[in-house]
C-alpha cells in the first residue's frame, strides 16, 4: 500500500507542517501521520502569531522559505508591531488571526505539494534495523518504511488533560493523547519528562459587553510578516482590554483546595513565562488586578479567546470568577480552561541537527524537545524537515549559528543548555540581537534557503534588489547636504543642537532625537527625496545609519568569538581522561559530546578555565 519514504513526519502541528512542507519542497518524497486530519496545524491555544522574539523566528522561517509567515498574512485580522518605543533590535511583529483560516491556508499548501502524502492515524512504535530508524508501525498496524522519521508529537505524548478534579487522558480538548512512543523510546535508551501548559476557557462574544473595555486596535499601516509579495489586509478586528480584581482573585481562590496544580495532582513543570491565573495571583498576592486581553478568534465566529486567564480550576469556579470581570457581567462560556501534562525528551539528547544522537535518522522538533509556542515549534520543525530532506541526499546538514538567526540561538540552546521547564524564545536570549533583526531576516537568510533548494528564486532577486537598493539611498544620505540656514530653527524647535556648516542627512540621522521622517518634516527643500525607494530599503537604510557603530562592534565580536568554531573536538573524544576538568564540566561535556571548543563553551557548568584545559589538551 506504502511505497519507502525519504521522510515521515509524525504529527501535523506547527512543527509537522514545516517539517513536511521543507523536506517535500526541497523534492523529498513526504508522509504526513496525523491522529486527525480535520486538525492539520490547528492553532490550540491563543489564535495569533509573532510578538516578542517569536515574531523574529516567523520572518527567519518565511526568509528561508517555510510557510508560517505567508500563512499568517493569509489569515491575519490585525497586525501590530509591539516595541516600537524601543530600538529596532526589540521591534516584534504579531498578528492575530483566524484560526480557521489558518488551518485551512496550511492544508491548502501542504495538499498542493505534490511530494507530500497524508494518513490518518496514530504512530504507535517506530521500526528499528541496525541501530537506525527504518520507518514507523500505526495504531491499525500498518508499517510505512522511510529512510528518515520526524517526531513532532505536541502535547499528546501520554497528554493528560486537568480541569479541577476531573483528569481524563487527551492530546487537546475532545482529542485522545498519543500512546506507544514514549514507552518505546525509554526502552531504546531515551530519558524523558513531564511538562505542563494550559489554555483559558472560551466565551461567547455576543455576551461580552465590549463598550465598556479599552478598545486595542492594530497599526494604521499594517505590516505583515512574509518578505515576498502576499495578501495585504485591508480591514482589521480590534482586540480589548480587561482587568481581573479583587472580587475575581477570591472567587478563584475559592478553588484551590480542588486544584491539580495546588493538591500536587500535576507532577509536570508549567511554563514560567505564560502562568496561570491561579499561579499569578498566588505567586503575585501583592496585585489587585491582572490584565486580560480578550481576542476575537476569527472574521466569522463569536468564539473569543480570553489571554491571561489560563486555567486548570474546576468549571464552576472558573465561571463565577469570570462574571466579576469589567464587560464580563453576562458572559457565556463555550468551553473551561484546562491544564495539560505530557511526555518530552530533554533536547539534550540531541545534535544541532535537530537529529538524536542515540540513533541515526531519527529527529525531534517542537514540544517534544521542551519547548513552548507556535514559533518555536515552527522554527525547529523547518530545520528537523531541511535536515532529514538534506540526510537522504547525503548532503552536509544545515546548522545555523547564534550570529544568523533566533532559530540558532533557540537550537544551540536547547542541545547545549538543555531545559527543564518549557523553553520561551526571548530577545534577551540572543546576544547578537542587534544584528538579528525582524527586519533583516530575509538579508540573512534568503540566500542559505535559496541555496538548499527552499527558497524560491523570486525571494533572492527581491533580495538582491532591496540590498541595492538600501546601498543607493546610504549613499545618498552620505552626500546630501542640509543647509543651516534651512533647518536651525526647526532644529532648535524640537531642541535638537542647530548646525553650523552644511551636514549631511546621514550624520543627522546618527541623533537620537532624529529620523528620517522627521528630517524631511523639518526642512521642506527635502520633499520628494525619498518618493523613489520603498518603505522596507528606507527603514533598513535608516537602522544601520544610526546603528552603524553598535553594529559594527557586534560583528567584530561575533568574528571574536566564531575562530572558537574552527576548533573542531573529535567525536570519540574522553574527557575523563583530563584530570584538571571540575567533575561537572566533565560529566556535562561526556553527555553533550560537543563539535566544537565554540560549542563546548555553551554549555551550562563548563567554566573558562575548563575551556582553556581542553584548548591545552588539544594542543591549541
Amino acid at each position: 500500500m506504502f511505497t519507502e519514504y525519504d521522510v515521515i513526519v509524525v504529527g501535523a502541528g506547527h512543527a509537522g507542517c514545516e517539517a513536511a512542507h521543507a523536506a517535500a519542497t526541497m523534492g523529498s518524497k513526504v508522509m504526513l501521520i496525523t491522529m486527525n486530519m480535520m486538525t492539520i496545524a490547528q492553532m490550540s491555544c491563543n489564535p495569533a502569531m509573532g510578538g516578542i522574539a517569536k515574531g523574529q523566528i516567523v520572518r527567519e522561517i518565511d526568509a528561508l522559505g517555510g510557510m508560517s509567515g505567508i500563512v499568517s498574512d493569509k489569515s491575519m485580522i490585525q497586525f501590530r508591531m509591539l516595541n516600537k518605543s524601543k530600538g529596532p533590535a526589540m521591534w516584534s511583529p504579531r498578528t492575530q488571526n483566524d484560526r480557521m483560516q489558518f488551518a485551512q491556508y496550511w492544508r491548502e499548501a501542504l495538499e498542493a505539494n505534490p511530494n507530500v502524502d497524508m494518513w490518518q492515524d496514530m504512530v504507535t512504535q517506530l521500526l528499528v534495523e541496525n541501530n537506525r530508524i527504518v520507518g514507523v508501525k500505526t495504531g491499525i498496524g500498518q508499517e510505512i518504511r522511510s529512510k528518515s522519521v520526524v517526531l513532532t508529537n505536541g502535547t499528546f505524548l501520554n497528554g493528560l488533560i486537568h480541569i479541577g478534579e476531573k483528569r481524563f487522558g487527551g492530546g487537546r480538548t475532545a482529542e485522545k493523547a498519543a500512546t506507544g512512543i514514549t514507552e518505546q523510546l525509554i526502552e531504546l535508551g531515551f530519558e524523558s519528562g513531564r511538562m505542563k501548559t494550559g489554555t483559558p476557557p472560551r466565551l461567547d462574544g455576543r455576551t461580552i459587553n465590549y463598550s465598556i473595555l479599552e478598545e486595542q486596535k492594530g497599526d494604521e499601516i499594517p505590516g505583515k510578516f512574509s518578505y515576498i509579495p502576499s495578501h495585504n489586509i485591508k480591514e482589521q478586528k480590534s482586540c480589548f482590554i480587561t482587568y481581573t480584581n479583587k472580587d475575581v482573585h477570591e472567587i478563584l481562590e475559592t478553588g484551590f483546595e480542588k486544584s491539580p496544580m495546588f493538591t500536587g495532582r500535576i507532577k509536570g513543570v508549567g511554563p514560567r513565562y505564560c502562568p496561570s491565573i491561579e499561579d499569578k495571583i498566588n505567586r503575585f498576592s501583592e496585585r489587585d488586578r491582572h490584565q486580560i486581553f480578550v481576542e476575537p478568534e476569527g472574521w466569522n465566529t463569536v468564539e473569543v479567546y480570553v489571554n491571561g486567564f489560563s486555567t486548570s480550576l474546576p468549571e464552576d469556579v472558573q465561571y463565577k470568577a469570570l462574571k466579576q470581570i469589567k464587560g464580563f457581567e453576562n458572559i457565556k462560556m463555550f468551553r473551561p480552561g484546562y491544564a495539560i501534562e505530557y511526555d518530552y525528551f530533554p533536547p539534550t539528547q540531541l545534535n544541532l541537527t535537530l537529529e538524536t544522537k542515540l540513533f541515526e535518522n531519527l529527529y525531534f522538533a517542537g514540544q517534544i524537545n521542551g519547548t513552548t509556542g507556535y514559533e518555536e515549534a515552527a522554527g525547529q520543525g523547518l530545520i528537523a524537515g531541511i535536515n532529514a530532506s538534506r540526510k537522504t541526499n547525503d548532503l552536509a546538514p544545515l546548522v545555523l549559528k547564534r550570529s544568523e538567526a533566533y532559530i540558532g540561538v533557540l537550537i544551540d540552546d536547547l542541545i547545549n543548555k538543555g531545559t527543564d521547564e518549557p523553553y520561551r524564545m526571548f530577545t534577551s536570549r540572543a546576544e547578537y540581537r542587534i544584528l538579528l533583526r525582524q527586519d533583516n531576516a530575509d538579508l540573512r537568510l534568503s540566500k542559505i534557503g535559496y541555496e538548499i533548494g527552499l527558497a524560491s528564486k523570486e525571494r533572492l532577486d527581491l533580495v538582491y534588489q532591496k540590498i541595492k537598493g538600501i546601498k543607493t539611498l546610504t549613499n545618498d544620505l552620505k552626500h546630501k547636504k542640509i543647509d543651516p540656514v534651512n533647518i536651525n530653527s526647526s532644529l532648535e524647535r524640537i531642541g535638537s543642537s542647530p548646525i553650523k556648516e552644511k551636514t549631511s542627512v546621514f550624520q543627522l540621522l546618527k541623533r537620537p532625537e532624529l529620523n528620517t521622517e522627521k528630517i524631511l518634516q523639518l526642512d521642506s527643500s527635502l520633499k520628494g527625496y525619498l518618493s523613489k525607494y520603498d518603505k522596507e530599503v528606507i527603514e533598513q537604510a535608516e537602522i544601520n545609519t544610526i546603528y552603524e557603530s553598535y553594529i559594527e562592534k557586534e560583528q567584530k565580536l561575533v568574528e571574536k568569538v566564531e575562530h572558537l568554531e574552527n576548533y573542531i573536538i573529535k567525536e570519540n573524544f574522553d574527557y575523563r581522561k583530563i584530570k584538571a576538568l571540575s567533575s561537572e564540566a566533565m560529566e556535562k561535556l561526556s553527555i553533550t559530546r560537543p563539535k566544537t571548543i565554540g560549542q563546548a563553551t555553551r554549555i551550562s557548568g563548563v567554566s573558562p578555565a575548563d575551556i582553556s584545559v581542553i584548548m591545552v589538551y588539544l594542543g591549541r
